[in-house]
């Protein structure tokens, strides 16, 4: 997540529930994308330097356990950049060019110069986030598959021209030894099943298979999932998008939550700021008197009710407004109850931990360490197949 500022609920109800649910299900990493901020704000470095720590707090705070997951900043681990640049030596420049988001974002940040090196470059540099922890799955909304995709086909293409190490057939031959003679022979009998019928169960079996080797490396993994396909080593696998629920949390004026729209709410706001922005909310225009029925759906509180109401106060509202039966101070008083009780949890532990910022700092020094190791690996794995690996 790029630090631009401290979190709202947007944020959390677009990506910080899931990922709460996700810490839960696979091995997670979540990291600060400080260099992602530059790529947009390279001339405010002092609020990327504050906004960073704000933001480690603000996930703390709602839920994300440094027990299970590894929270890290992206900059603290400089394998980011290495392999974002030993990328950039095998990428086709239009693989960038194409990529939706670089034309779009250009159009919605005019006031901004963005024609750098480095914003062309960030779709290169996400895929080296990504492949430098050899991730499976990827959460994204649907508007950022593309980014999954081109991470894909830099894999694809660095595999196509660098896994052919020598001695490859040799190699692969002797990993199957290693696993005994029981878990090879089958492993023959899958390869060949699917090499030669094109049996996708097959497939999927000696996939598992490997997985669940205990007495191959790492490398001979890779190598034999290579070799069963019919390629060469698979030094960086090929990730998965894993598409996250559509974000129904809308901003106090009916638009899409967010910073640069002054309509937000966020985790830390106090309890009178939160009342005062709810009951500023604009409503249902026809409404301009008390006594005029109004419709729900013409009414920015209404996309608050669906979010945080249960049947009945929606069944309440609707009675309500389309009937003048209620006023809009009153449609809007169970929003403000029920945003404040998700709300009051999260800041109060967001208050704990900014006053004790070593805590974090403790937290965000061990991620850092932890994910520094695991990209050191397969920058390890890189430098060997780019003839890099003497040094």
């Amino acid at each position: 997540m790029r630090p631009t500022g401290r979190l709202h609920l947007g944020h959390y109800h677009g990506v910080l529930k899931n990922w709460l649910t996700l810490q839960h299900e696979y091995e997670c990493f979540f990291f600060v994308a400080d260099w992602h901020a530059l790529t947009t704000h390279y001339d405010e470095p002092e609020l990327v330097n504050e906004y960073a720590l704000d933001m480690v707090i603000d996930w703390l705070a709602a839920g994300i356990n440094p027990g299970q997951s590894t929270l890290f900043v992206q900059s603290r681990v400089p394998e980011h950049a290495e392999l974002h640049l030993l990328l950039s030596m095998m990428t086709p420049l239009s693989w960038l060019e194409r990529v939706p988001s670089y034309k779009d974002q250009q159009e919605s940040l005019k006031e901004r110069d963005l024609a750098t090196y480095g914003f062309l470059g960030y779709p290169l540099l996400q895929s080296a986030d990504i492949l430098a922890y050899r991730a499976g799955q990827v959460p994204v909304g649907a508007d950022q598959e593309a980014h999954i995709e081109i991470t894909r086909e830099v894999a694809r293409r660095f595999n196509h021209i660098y896994g052919r190490e020598p001695n490859f057939e040799k190699k692969a031959e002797q990993g199957i030894a290693k696993m005994g003679r029981k878990q090879g022979n089958l492993y023959k009998k899958l390869r060949k099943s699917y090499l030669e019928t094109g049996d996708l169960d097959a497939l999927e079996t000696a996939r598992a298979l490997l997985q669940e080797q205990q007495n191959i490396t790492l490398g001979d993994q890779e190598r034999l999932l290579g070799y069963l396909e019919g390629t060469g080593r698979v030094i960086l696998p090929e990730p998965n998008a894993l598409l996250t629920p559509v974000a129904k949390m809308p901003g106090l004026d009916g638009q899409k939550m967010s910073k640069s729209l002054n309509n937000t709410i966020a985790l830390r706001d106090e309890t009178d700021v939160i009342a005062d922005k709810i009951r500023r909310m604009p409503t249902d225009p026809a409404r301009i008197r008390r006594t005029d029925p109004g419709e729900p759906d013409r009414c920015p509180v209404w996309n608050f009710h669906q979010v945080y109401s249960d049947k009945r106060t929606r069944e309440w509202v609707c009675e309500g407004c389309t009937t003048a039966g209620i006023g809009c101070l009153e449609c809007k008083a169970p929003v403000i109850d029920a945003v404040e009780a998700e709300v009051a949890p999260i800041r109060l532990r967001a208050n704990e931990l900014a006053a004790n910022p070593d805590e974090v700092s403790n937290i965000i020094a061990e991620g850092c360490e932890k994910a520094g190791d695991e990209a050191a690996e397969t920058l390890r794995d890189v430098r060997d197949a780019m003839g890099l690996g003497w040094r």
